[in-house]
């Protein structure tokens, strides 16, 4: 039995390369994560919740920012007949490496308006260094879309855990010195150039050179300019809700809702990574709908787990992790996990939209569903505050999954058994966490 799996994974079958690189994708991620949360938790005994407030503002802006300005130069490759040609991916990298120049630029010009929104000076000071990331991401080389495109994800995810060791090192070592946010903001550019260093040397592939070919920047831009827009309406489903609580809560607050937050968000992030590098190679080649299914209920079921984990054990997680001044993160990390099971159940669909290069329907599906959790959350915000803006979110991943299935049932991929019976268990798991943890949750909304 041994000798047969062994042959299996070791074959280079699509299935096989699915197997090898999710198991990678999973190790790098999980590798990842260690590394926050130990970082987390020797940060935030250094440093004080202000600090993980004011990193959530320039986070918000400077992934905005790449968010805004994406071409969808990654996916471009991975589904491209041309994925593999040096006048396709150096003309990639060149429109890559203008746009981070870009968006430094943008970034330094934004500082000061923004300080003076959100009423905090240091903005002015910090967006400029902490944008510089973005200006060094903008080298990085495409083979690493390239081993994405063909699964091979062994070597990249050693050297982007090696990246971020490296990161997190010098953010604790300049915490220690000099007891600031700017650990945080430094810590990240050091993490964004030793990525750069080490994919540039240790990766295999082609060494890309400034070019721009016309039929490749044509062939970019149109599939590119839906992934634009979809990332535009992405940036709002994925950082609005700290772009909008930075306006209503304290900086203290909005720290320690970013602590829950990433205590909530971490297995939905691992299955959209998981998602987003196997499942357009296996909707690209075609395989059959029973392995689709197959995998679909893998990946359903490894996230949901984890996050019906965290709903269940938020409070006493936070009680353990942290000290006694990011108590409220607890009911937090409830919340949120029960509000992300809808947003598991669907997924490996959209996928299968981009597999096909149905990148119109895919910023469709985006458009609605960021729209719905502005307004949703915002009016939340307005009249329950954190709790209500929560709440607000949640409901807004409910109503768009039928956006998504509208989206997947035009590429033949909607399951509609995997949905009940995830949806299911979703109710059964918010009933039983909220009998268990309503005195936390309703102590958090009343301390915000």
């Amino acid at each position: 039995m041994f000798s047969r799996i062994s042959r299996a994974v070791g074959s280079n079958g699509l299935m096989s390369r699915v197997a090898r690189s999710a198991s990678w994708i999973i190790l790098g991620y999980g590798g990842s994560q260690a590394m926050r949360l130990a970082s987390n938790l020797i940060l935030t005994r250094l440093l004080f919740p202000e600090a993980f407030g004011l990193m959530a503002l320039l986070s918000v802006v400077t992934v905005g920012l790449t968010m805004f300005s994406d071409v969808g130069i990654s996916p471009s490759i991975s589904q491209s007949k041309r994925g593999d040609d040096a006048d396709f991916l150096n003309t990639a990298w060149t429109i890559q490496v203008v746009r981070g120049l870009g968006l430094w630029i943008v970034a330094c010009l934004m500082a000061y308006p923004l300080a003076l929104f959100y009423d905090q000076p240091d903005l002015a000071s910090y967006l400029p260094v902490a944008a510089l990331s973005l200006l060094i991401a903008g080298f990085n080389p495409t083979r690493i879309e390239t081993a994405h495109r063909h699964l091979l994800m062994g070597r990249l995810t050693a050297l982007d855990l090696l990246s971020q060791l490296i990161a997190l090192v010098v953010m604790v070592l300049l915490a220690l010195m000099l007891q600031s946010v700017a650990a945080l903001v430094i810590g990240g550019v050091i993490g964004a150039l030793a990525k750069l260093a080490l994919t540039h040397f240790y990766l295999p592939g082609l060494h890309n050179r400034f070019r721009l070919e016309k039929p490749a920047m044509q062939e970019l831009v149109s599939f590119g300019k839906w992934i634009f827009l979809s990332t535009v309406f992405w940036f709002f489903a994925s950082q609005g809700d700290k772009a909008i609580l930075g306006k209503f809560l304290t900086l203290e607050t909005l720290g320690i809702y970013n602590i829950g937050y990433f205590l909530a968000y971490f297995p939905v992030l691992l299955g959209m990574n998981v998602s987003s590098r196997i499942m357009i190679p296996v909707y690209r080649e075609g395989t059959d709908s029973g392995r689709i299914t197959r995998l679909r209920y893998l990946l359903s079921s490894g996230v949901s787990g984890l996050l019906i984990v965290m709903a269940l054990t938020g409070p006493w997680l936070v009680d353990a992790l942290y000290d006694d001044r990011y108590i409220s993160s607890g009911a937090i990390v409830v919340v949120l996990s029960i509000g992300f099971i809808p947003l598991v159940i669907g997924m490996t669909y959209d996928q299968a939209a981009l597999a096909a290069g149905d990148s119109r329907r895919f910023f469709i599906y985006n458009a609605l569903r960021s729209t719905l959790q502005v307004l949703l959350l915002l009016a939340g915000a307005i009249y329950a505050g954190l709790i209500g803006a929560i709440v607000g979110m949640s409901l807004s991943m409910i109503l768009s999954h039928f956006a998504l299935i509208w989206l997947a049932r035009a590429h033949h991929a909607w399951d509609w058994r995997h949905d009940f019976w995830f949806a299911s268990l979703g109710v059964a798991v918010a009933w039983l966490a909220l009998w268990l943890h309503w005195d936390a949750i309703a102590a958090m909304s009343a301390a915000t």
